[in-house]
């Protein structure tokens, strides 16, 4: 047995020989960065700023039986384990009682390793933090977050932050790393004294190190609703970072070269004279904005916002025919096939008889179809081009390119309008305008739109039926079938709107395929149809024409109608398991009807029992048909994020701002951003891109579209 112990010996003595713990160190380094990579965390300063989502005080400590007295509240208490235990039954748990000088205390663990059971061995000293509860044995903690320490441990000094975190990423490891990064970083403030002095602002270092460290006799109430000096720090400088970048990519595309379009003439005229009816004033206001834009050398970058029906596709078309009148084509582009057929049908039954092609380009073209399309277009015959993603492709390739119109912008991401931008002249971009049904409040567009020009059809035009909204319980599904039945035989037509095609397990929902079974069934003398997303093109525009003709008394659809139809004599619409659906998704589902000079209704079908956000959702559609108030409510509900989809990219542009209660720094933040980019010394340059390298870093580029 000598030998293989002098061999073992000698090989750990040679330090060529000994790689194992060294890889394994860097394995783990490894899997930590590839976590905090996750989180966005790939630089020190991104650490630095990785605020606590919350504070765990661990300043105090208090009696086993003071914090007994008290029950259901958080507390800190220490003692000796004096038993420690597997229980099997009811199910299999560990079960470890420490006690002080005044009492016992059970620590419940439902989920636990083997190697608790030895750390947490009788004898040893623990510290443990809970919502303390009474159970059948006595006081109890289930699931207490715990150290082992010894006698006489000090307590920490400042609050213990809680940070977002992810899988397999421990809050000691978030800490340790922060501190490292915050022990290498360069303090200095991006801003200007004066600045910081004149708006009363915390300095930058002292604002961190309180967030991440907050001392015992700190305000708890002003940490946790971020009203604390810090925190509006922090605050400011991210809103500060956002203007200051979205204004200068503003700028930044001002810089580039244009082609001007500044005839509106004898084709605009033509447009204007032979449509069936007048243009309203909002109407007018945001169609001269558009031409003023388009007459520039630099490319229009401009948001048209207004409610479902506000007549935005007129006013689109009535850019394109400047485009088309200065020389130039014009693309617009759809997020579906029946959004794009409608825009289509409409405005070449408008301009095509003026003279002008206008052309159709979808992926379910036929490949021989296509590739002609492709080829006026290219050639510059084609003068309007409508379609969808299929516009984006390699092979279409635009003559002369001087306007993109992109509806419902924000269901296509940031490559995706970039790749259609950037299809005309290398050396001229064309002019862009957006076009969205889902009106912005104007503090998210003031924050997250403040690059854009923004225009506002805030007025409907004449003769369109108010929509009389109602919420019924699914009990009565019976009532809302006989209502269809009453308004077909007097000549109106009906939607049936389902949130599902077929079955499914995990959402117990009325599908499309049986409510159309059902209602064929209890409407014999009816015609019904069946519209939804998996249906062929071709099938599916047969379908819609059917209904746009009056063949169909009431087409069953799923979402796939939710922008874009436009069937005056549809005045009623039925949504299956309204609860399921969006407060932006029910207003466009509602628009559908009252286009018409009947009285429209929209009945909201709920499951009971109703969950506090639907509740809201169905009760703010119930009590207003104001686009723009329920933009606000819908804000309110889902935070700025989910609201503007695409716009983020998946990545947060505000990660501590509150829009609701920020409104006031947001004001100063655009301010001092245009006193920043407007200066001309070479002082006000540096600290703006400063304080973009910290704030924003990669990111800015994401913010540029």
């Amino acid at each position: 047995m000598r030998r293989p112990t002098l061999y073992l010996t000698l090989v750990a003595q040679n330090p060529t020989d000994m790689p194992a713990p060294k890889q394994k160190t860097a394995k783990k380094a490894s899997t930590t960065e590839s976590r905090l990579a996750k989180l966005g965390l790939n630089t020190d300063m991104d650490l630095v700023l990785h605020l606590p989502l919350r504070y765990e005080d661990e300043t105090r400590l208090i009696s086993i039986r003071d914090a007994t007295l008290r029950g259901g509240e958080q507390a800190q208490v220490e003692g000796l384990v004096t038993k420690c235990e597997i229980a099997y039954k009811p199910r299999r748990q560990l079960l470890v009682t420490i006690a002080d000088e005044s009492g016992e205390l059970l620590l419940r663990f439902m989920n636990f390793y083997g190697s608790q059971v030895k750390q947490l061995s009788v004898g040893i000293r623990v510290r443990a933090r809970g919502e303390l509860k009474h159970g059948f044995f006595g006081p109890e903690m289930v699931h207490p977050a715990y150290k082992v320490i010894h006698q006489g441990a000090a307590l920490p000094a400042s609050l213990t932050p809680v940070y977002p975190s992810a899988e397999g990423l421990s809050q000691p490891a978030l800490r340790r790393a922060i501190e490292d990064a915050m022990n290498r970083i360069d303090w200095r403030d991006t801003l200007p004294p004066s600045l910081v002095d004149r708006m009363r602002l915390t300095h930058f270092e002292t604002a961190v190190r309180l967030l991440h460290h907050p001392p015992q006799q700190v305000d708890e109430c002003a940490l946790a609703d971020r009203s604390h000096p810090a925190w509006v720090r922090m605050k400011f400088d991210e809103l500060l970072a956002q203007q200051l970048s979205l204004k200068r990519a503003q700028r930044s595309r001002r810089s580039k070269g244009a082609s001007a379009l500044p005839v509106a003439g004898a084709l605009c005229d033509a447009l204007l004279a032979m449509l069936p009816f007048s243009l309203t004033g909002a109407q007018q206001r945001v169609l001269q904005d558009i031409r003023s834009d388009l007459r520039q050398a630099y490319p229009m970058q401009r948001l048209l916002q207004g409610d479902v029906g506000s007549g935005k596709t007129v006013v689109a078309a009535l850019a394109a025919t400047q485009a088309i009148d200065s020389g130039f084509q014009a693309a617009l582009m759809a997020p579906t096939e029946i959004l794009a057929d409608q825009h289509f049908r409409k405005i070449a039954a408008w301009i095509e008889p003026l003279g002008v092609t206008v052309v159709w380009l979808t992926g379910s073209l036929k490949k021989k179809d296509k590739l002609a399309t492709q080829a006026l277009i290219g050639s510059g015959q084609a003068q309007l081009v409508i379609g969808t993603h299929a516009l984006l492709q390699d092979a279409v390739q635009f003559s002369k390119l001087g306007l993109v119109i992109v509806d419902e912008q924000h269901r296509f991401g940031v490559g995706q309008r970039l790749t259609l931008r950037n299809k005309g002249d290398t050396d001229a971009l064309p002019h862009q305008l957006m076009m969205s049904a889902t009106p912005i409040p104007r503090t998210l567009a003031m924050t997250y739109y403040a690059d854009l020009e923004v225009s506002v059809i805030d007025e409907l035009p004449p003769g369109r039926s108010p929509i009389v909204t109602r919420c019924i319980d699914q009990s009565r599904r019976d009532e809302v079938i006989e209502r269809i039945h009453v308004a077909a035989f007097e000549g109106r037509q009906v939607y049936w709107v389902c949130p599902l095609i077929e079955e499914s397990e995990a959402l117990q929902l009325q599908t499309a395929t049986d409510t159309h079974a059902m209602l064929v069934d209890a409407l014999p003398n009816l015609h019904v149809g069946l519209v939804h997303g998996r249906l062929k093109t071709v099938e599916k525009q047969k379908m819609m024409d059917a209904f746009s003709t009056g063949q169909i008394h009431v087409l069953v659809a799923t979402t796939v109608i939710e922008v874009g139809v436009d069937v005056p004599n549809a005045s009623l619409m039925v949504i299956e398991h309204a609860e399921r659906f969006g407060l932006s998704q029910l207003h466009q589902l509602r628009g559908r009807v009252g286009r018409g000079a009947n009285a429209a209704a929209c009945l909201l079908l709920y499951q009971g029992p109703l969950g506090g956000v639907a509740r809201q959702r169905l009760m703010t559609m119930r009590a207003t048909t104001d686009g723009f108030e329920i933009a606000r409510k819908d804000l309110e509900i889902r935070g700025p994020g989910e609201f503007l989809g695409a716009r983020q990219s998946g990545q947060a542009m505000l990660r501590f701002a509150d829009l609701e209660t920020d409104q006031w720094l947001v004001d100063q933040a655009r301010d001092v951003a245009h006193s920043l980019l407007q200066a001309t010394s070479d002082d006000s340059a540096a600290t703006v891109e400063a304080h973009l390298a910290r704030w924003l870093g990669r990111r800015e580029e994401f913010l540029k579209v």
